[in-house]
């Protein structure tokens, strides 16, 4: 039941907003009373922390397989991670939209502890192209935390137009935004400045 009070709460906060969904609504939806409700929930707004939950903590969960796998590089794991971002959009679209706008309807507490979450999924992120940077493969003239920054808030907007079933593909998007992530962190092949010379070279005698 408890599950069943969540699934039918996201859609109806997906649907109408946190702020225009009543616990009668809720209840209307599944077709029980309002102490079945309170049996499992204090109130409207410990329901929307435990969505907040599950959502961030299924993602860090996630996250840190990726992050611990050593036989990938860190291009590799960037890749994945923004994949998994767009799997979860995809996978679980009213979650992220939910997740992502309902955020405000928190108390301070509740907030501090998803910001709290947030922030360890961002510094995960920006240890990764940390690393990359000392390995070579992106570039080392930028500061982690701004491209971090920038990448988490092209990624997660997603949830506001992307459709799972339209004309975009999840590969195609996850491909596209690795295209313009690499595009400006790699760090470029010294060959290609080499090889430009030879031929600057050989026309110019």
């Amino acid at each position: 039941m408890r599950g069943r009070i969540l699934k039918e709460s996201i859609d109806l906060f997906d649907k109408k907003g946190f702020s225009k969904t009543s616990i009668q609504d809720i209840i209307d939806t599944i077709g029980v009373t309002k102490g079945t409700f309170y049996y499992y929930f204090k109130s409207k707004q410990e329901l929307l922390m435990d969505i907040h939950l599950n959502y961030i903590k299924e993602l860090l969960a996630e996250q840190e397989v990726i992050f611990n796998d050593e036989y990938l590089s860190n291009k590799e794991k960037m890749n994945n991670l923004i994949s998994l971002i767009i799997k979860n959009i995809k996978i679980h679209g009213k979650s992220a939209r939910v997740f992502n706008r309902e955020f405000r309807h928190l108390d301070d507490n509740q907030l501090k502890l998803i910001n709290d979450y947030r922030k360890e999924f961002r510094i995960k992120l920006q240890k990764l192209l940390g690393e990359g940077i000392e390995k070579g493969e992106f570039r080392d003239d930028l500061r982690c935390d701004i491209v971090i920054f920038g990448i988490l808030g092209m990624v997660n907007r997603s949830y506001n137009w992307y459709d799972p079933d339209g004309e975009v593909s999840e590969e195609e998007l996850v491909n596209t935004y690795m295209d313009i992530i690499l595009n400006g962190i790699k760090k470029e092949e010294k060959t290609a400045h080499i090889n430009e010379k030879i031929i600057e070279n050989h026309f110019t005698g």
